[in-house]
C-alpha cells in the first residue's frame, strides 16, 4: 500500500480512536456492569460502545475494507485468507485494567496489508496518551494537547534490562526467563502500553509468554517497528497476521536492541 495513502489515513483513524475513547470514558465515569464472554474473558458496555464507534467510523472512511474486531464473530479463514488488507481492532485492550479502574487500557486500531501491520493507533483515554505510526512515516507520541513527538526505541539495552510487564503476578515461565537475563528492573503497566514503553525507549523489553490474540499486538507492532524495534516470536521471527484459522499469537518478545537474541534466555 503506498505510503502517501497511509499518511492520509492516519489523522481520520486517530479521530476515530479519540471518539471511541470518549465513549469509553462516559461508561468509565458513570459505572458499568461486567459480563463474561464464551472464553470467560470479561466484557463491559464500554467494549461494545467503542467497537460500534470504530466500526461505524472505519466503514465510512474505507467502505471497501473488511474489519476484524475482538467484539464480533471472527470471519472464517476461508474468507479472510483472500483479504489483501483489512482493519484489525481491539476496541478496549485491557478490559481487566478498565474494571480495576487504573486507567491502563487502550483503544487499538491497526491496518493489516498482506501479513503486516502498516498503520497503528494506540490511545489511552484516561491518561490522555496517543501513540501512532504508519509504515515509512516514523512513530509518534502525543500527550493531551502537546505537539506530537517522534519516538525511538533504546537501541542499546541498558546494563540493567528494563522490562515492561503486566500488573498480574508473573508466571513461572516469566520468572525463569527474568532470572536468566541477569540484572533487570520491572516496569508494570497494562494493555498495549507495555509495547509502547519499548517503542519510546522507556523499557528495553516486553516478553509475553502466554496467550494473546492478533488484535492485542497489531497496532502496537507498527508503532514499535517504526520506532526502530521489533515484535518477534520466540524463534526471533517477526509476528505476522492472518496466516491461519485461529487468531492466537505465538509467545513473543517486544525489543529495542535488535542485536540481542532474547530466545537464548528462555
Amino acid at each position: 500500500m503506498p505510503e502517501h495513502d497511509l499518511k492520509e489515513l492516519l489523522d481520520p483513524v486517530i479521530q476515530i480512536a479519540y471518539q471511541a475513547g470518549k465513549e469509553i470514558m462516559e461508561v468509565y465515569d458513570a459505572g458499568f456492569s461486567i459480563e463474561n464472554k464464551s472464553d470467560q474473558t470479561p466484557v463491559t458496555e464500554a467494549d461494545i460502545a467503542a467497537n460500534r464507534v470504530i466500526e461505524d467510523g472505519l466503514k465510512t472512511l474505507t467502505p471497501h475494507l473488511p474489519i476484524l474486531t475482538e467484539e464480533t464473530k471472527p470471519t472464517p479463514y476461508s474468507i479472510r485468507q483472500s483479504w489483501p488488507r483489512y482493519w484489525l481492532i481491539d476496541p478496549l485492550d485491557g478490559t481487566r485494567e478498565f474494571i480495576k479502574r487504573n486507567g491502563e487500557f487502550t483503544v487499538n486500531i491497526a491496518l493489516i496489508d498482506g501479513e503486516e501491520s502498516v498503520l497503528g493507533v494506540v490511545y489511552a483515554p484516561v491518561i490522555g496518551v496517543l501513540y501512532y505510526a504508519a509504515k515509512g512515516q516514523g512513530a509518534y507520541k502525543k500527550e493531551s494537547t502537546n505537539v506530537p513527538q517522534e519516538i525511538h526505541v533504546r537501541e542499546t539495552c541498558a546494563k540493567k534490562t528494563v522490562v515492561a510487564c503486566g500488573r498480574s503476578h508473573p508466571t513461572s515461565k516469566i520468572k525463569a526467563f527474568l532470572q536468566n537475563i541477569g540484572e533487570y528492573e520491572l516496569v508494570r503497566v497494562g494493555s498495549a502500553l507495555k509495547s509502547c514503553l519499548v517503542a519510546e525507549g522507556k523499557a528495553d523489553l516486553y516478553a509475553r509468554l502466554g496467550p494473546t490474540s492478533e488484535w492485542d499486538t497489531a497496532a502496537a507492532q507498527c508503532v514499535v517497528e517504526e520506532a526502530g524495534g521489533a515484535i518477534t516470536d520466540t524463534n526471533m521471527q517477526r509476528l505476522r497476521y492472518n496466516t491461519k484459522e485461529d487468531l492466537l499469537n505465538p509467545h513473543f518478545f517486544v525489543a529495542g536492541d535488535l542485536s540481542i537474541k532474547w530466545s537464548d534466555y528462555l
